[in-house]
């Protein structure tokens, strides 16, 4: 039964030793283990702060970087549609160069086959004049009996002679 119910001395001695090395931890473990806390609660605290201001400078970071984002693609647009419209500018250039060209082609051509048409038709001119030249000299040469075969002889040199 003295297991169950202490003895006084007992009791004493364990509230001496008990108020003893209160008194002792107060004296000199109280303070700083206190002055321990405080200091972790206070690094805490301060780790907190600086991850609270960390996040705030990422989310100024972030927001700087999406604006520059913006602005570099707002400026790469700009630039392609200047280069859009230069290419545009460019090919209705060549293509007023092309057409200039080529109707300054089919004019040299027109007059090249005028010019052409002209010699072709002196040329015709020239070969009806030897031709009617050439049937005159052979009728002269052939004996001729009466004007009915002039005629007919006449007839058959132009007729091998006709130029369509």
């Amino acid at each position: 039964m003295e297991l169950i119910q202490p003895g006084l001395g007992l009791v004493f001695w364990m509230t001496v030793t008990f108020s003893l090395v209160l008194f002792i931890l107060t004296k000199f473990a109280w303070k700083p283990i206190l002055k321990a806390l405080k200091e972790r609660e206070d690094t805490i605290e301060n780790a907190l702060n600086s991850a609270e201001k960390a996040k705030q400078e990422i989310q100024k970071s972030q927001a700087e970087n999406q604006r520059i984002l913006d602005e570099a693609r707002l400026e790469r647009d700009k630039v392609l549609k200047e280069a859009q419209a230069t290419a545009n500018n460019i090919i209705n250039e060549a293509k007023e160069k092309a057409n200039s060209e080529g109707a300054k082609l089919l004019d040299n051509a027109r007059t090249s086959i005028q010019t052409e048409k002209a010699a072709a038709l002196t040329e015709i001119k020239n070969l009806v004049g030897t031709l009617s030249v050439q049937i005159a000299e052979q009728m002269l040469k052939k004996e001729l009996n009466n004007d009915s075969s002039n005629l007919a002889l006449i007839q058959q040199y132009l007729n091998d002679a006709k130029l369509n």
